[in-house]
């Protein structure tokens, strides 16, 4: 009779879970303390994981979803396009091969053990504020993917440990070379932590790999089984793309069955002329995203987790993008309401589980100057309302859903840039009416110090968040610019003196009554 193949008990197991997340956060401490940029050091716009050798997502930190949900759909594919070597890392924004939008840059390290063998991959994931785009802070107001920045194919970055300085030199200009070096330098952390951890395993590293996917799948399999059966459907709307297409549908049918769950987006826009489209990657990780918050905290987040999630859109939608459409905010504003989409479907199905709807946009400000030698980038997100549930309010001035990036602290950016925070407070009133509150929005005012150039990508200016079981609707965000109110995406020159001032919206209300 043959042997049981060799396993990891219960402990062990989660010892090599917790081991295998704490080197992506050691990876993210490195990448947080070695970067230049206040994007990085100060926001956190970050993200770092572990695949196994064929691509499969086996760990994660907790960082941006959007980021980490896009790489465990997308990883495999970029595993099967390169040769790997020891020593070497590939470097990739693509949005079209594995990336997300152009500023989000992918650097992915091969581990091999001491034969030789490829046994796993650390990857980081950064958001760079200068990709080269046509409009200051890399998030323009585009019509194609070539106006958003340099694109980057699956390309090596370091060969046998030596760094290719020549190809950041001719991608960016010689000296911005910073945050590129401190993502090298996250994953050669992560490769040294990720071999100890492998030389300390009593099993095989893709036995215990293995053991992991096979785990989580299924804690997912029986949470799962516990949802109501049957077909729901929900249609959430794109405020507009900022070139006069208005009210744009994504649909969202979940079927739920004893197999699984299958999420299906026809019925959604096609692809349109500005950049709120995004490739299926990007609309799988919204979908990762609400299906892990309803998963147990202890469940480890890896591809298993994911296993019985299947994901179609029709080739040419909105959610399923084909080159070259323009997709820098396709990555965070379409990201929030594809969550929104499959969280309202699902409130069909479980209306106890699911809060009303949060803010719905990342409310992205990017600008900058040029010339004099004072040539510079700034990018932010900024935090609005959760939505309210049913045991009790949504949170207020807070990150949601697809982003988990912090603000810039106001000490940061004035010393970086010609800028200066007038106000920065809650936004009272914003959260919808109900049993329970929806949370507050933001209020953050600008002056600008130097002549400038900024950009707006923004969503719920039109549309309000949605509340739930009888709950009222969020208000909906508002810009305005010297006192005049701005379309929710645009972009403006700015002179010393004039002043920007964000308003951002509120989450939805739950439950009937004051």
């Amino acid at each position: 009779m043959a042997a049981s193949p060799p396993e990891l008990d219960a402990v062990k197991l989660g010892l090599f879970v917790s081991r295998m997340e704490s080197v992506c956060e050691e990876m993210g401490a490195v990448l947080q303390r070695a970067a230049f940029s206040p994007n990085i050091k100060d926001r956190l716009d970050f993200s770092c994981a572990i695949f196994d050798a064929k691509g499969h997502l086996c760990a994660q930190a907790a960082h941006i979803p959007v980021h980490l949900g896009s790489m465990a759909y997308a990883m495999a594919d970029i595993v099967d396009a390169c040769q790997w070597r020891p020593g070497d890392m590939v470097v990739v924004n693509d949005p079209f091969l594995g990336g997300t939008h152009l500023p989000d840059v992918t650097v992915i390290a091969p581990c091999f053990d001491a034969s030789g063998a490829l046994q796993a991959f650390v990857a980081n994931r950064a958001h760079h504020a200068d990709i080269g785009a046509s409009a200051p802070g890399s998030m323009p107001l585009s019509k194609t993917l070539e106006e958003e920045g340099v694109v980057i194919p699956p390309t090596v970055l370091v060969r046998a440990g030596m760094l290719a300085k020549s190809l950041l030199d001719e991608w960016f200009g010689a000296g911005q070379h910073g945050d590129f070096i401190a993502q090298v330098s996250a994953n050669r952390t992560g490769l040294q932590r990720l071999n100890e951890v492998i030389a300390g395993l009593v099993v095989p590293f893709g036995v215990a790999v293995n053991q992991l996917q096979d785990y989580a799948e299924g804690i997912a399999r029986r949470r799962l089984a516990e949802l109501p059966r049957g077909s729901f459907a929900f249609t959430d709307y794109m405020d507009d793309d900022g070139f006069g297409h208005l009210q744009l549908p994504i649909t969202a049918k979940i079927d739920l069955s004893v197999g699984g769950v299958v999420v299906d987006f026809s019925g959604t826009a096609p692809q349109v002329e500005g950049n709120i489209n995004c490739p299926l990657s990007v609309a799988a990780a919204a979908v990762y995203y609400v299906f892990r918050c309803l998963m147990p905290d202890e469940v480890p987040v890896c591809a298993g987790l994911f296993r019985p999630i299947r994901i179609s859109a029709p080739l040419g939608c909105l959610l399923n993008a084909q080159r070259p459409a323009a997709v820098a905010a396709g990555n965070v504003e379409t990201s929030m309401r594809i969550s929104d989409a499959v969280l309202g479907a699902l409130a069909q199905a479980a209306p106890d589980l699911i809060p009303a709807a949060s803010q719905g946009t990342m409310n992205n400000v990017a600008m900058g100057g040029r010339g004099a030698g004072a040539d510079w980038d700034y990018y932010e997100t900024i935090a609005g309302g959760m939505g309210a549930h049913a045991r009790g309010r949504g949170l207020s001035a807070v990150q949601s859903h697809m982003t988990n990036t912090l603000n810039t602290p106001v000490e940061s950016l004035e010393m970086h840039y010609p800028l200066r925070v007038r106000r920065y407070d809650v936004r009272r009133d914003s959260g919808g009416a109900g049993r329970y509150r929806g949370g507050e929005g933001l209020i953050r005012e600008f002056e600008f110090l130097a002549p400038t150039q900024f950009t707006l990508l923004t969503e719920r200016r039109r549309l309000a968040p949605w509340g739930l079981a009888g709950g009222g609707d969020g208000a909906v965000g508002k810009d305005s610019f010297n006192g005049q109110e701005l379309p929710a995406k645009v972009s403006m020159m700015a002179a010393a003196g004039d002043i920007l001032k964000i308003e951002t919206p509120g989450g939805g209300g739950w439950g009937e009554g004051a």
